[in-house]
Order: structure tokens, then sequence, then C-alpha cells
């Protein structure tokens, strides 16, 4: 199970509301790069796919493809809003290194391929 803290949930329902195409939820998503090999990817998505994990957080939807759900279960996402920047906080039990930047990790059966970090 994915959870996303209220922070979250109230910044994207920000994101939908000024979003100018129709929005059904949140994808998260496992990608290959970043310093440690896998990345997180967030986008706004009208509908979830076939395969796709939906998980009902409250006021969003969030959408999750069956490659990565494994990478993810567990996980929460907080959305952080301070002096050194804002944005998503993710806390992923899965994660066996994470880079710096926090948005790059590496899991104990998959590293992925190693990128810089932008």
């Amino acid at each position: 199970m994915i959870t996303l803290t209220e922070g979250a949930i109230q910044a994207v329902g920000r994101f939908i509301a000024s979003s100018d195409k129709p929005t059904g939820g949140l994808r998260i998503e496992v990608t290959d790069g970043g310093c440690s090999g896998l990345s997180y990817g967030l986008k706004l998505e009208e509908t979830a796919g076939g395969q796709d994990t939906v998980i009902d957080c409250g006021d969003v939807k969030v959408f999750v493809d069956p490659l990565s759900l494994p990478k993810l279960d567990g996980m929460s996402i907080d959305f952080v809003d301070s002096l050194e920047g804002s944005g998503f906080k993710f806390t992923n039990p899965n994660a066996v290194k994470s880079c710096a930047c926090g948005s790059s990790f590496t899991t104990g059966d998959n590293g992925g391929t190693p990128k810089t970090c932008s």
C-alpha cells in the first residue's frame, strides 16, 4: 500500500485544480535513472491503465503500474514546503540506498542504471 500524507493530498489537489486538462489521479512510477539507479516519477493522468493498481487516498486517486508497485509498496509520500524549497518527500522501505536529492534510490533486487542527477 502507498500512502499520501494530508500535505501531499492537498498539494496534488492544487495541481489537479490548476491543470488545464481533465485529471482522474496521480500516477506514481519507477523509472531507470538518477544517481542511485531508479527514480520516482509523478504525473497527473486522466484515467488509470488497464493493469494499474488504483489506490484511493481521500480526494486523490493514485495509479501504479504492476512493474513499479513492488518497488513502492509500503511507501509514504509527503509534501514539504520550507525555506529551502518545496516538493514531494518519499519514504520508501524498499530503498536500500538513496541519493542526497531524495528522488533516486536503489532496491535490494534492482539497482537500475545510475545516471547523473539533474
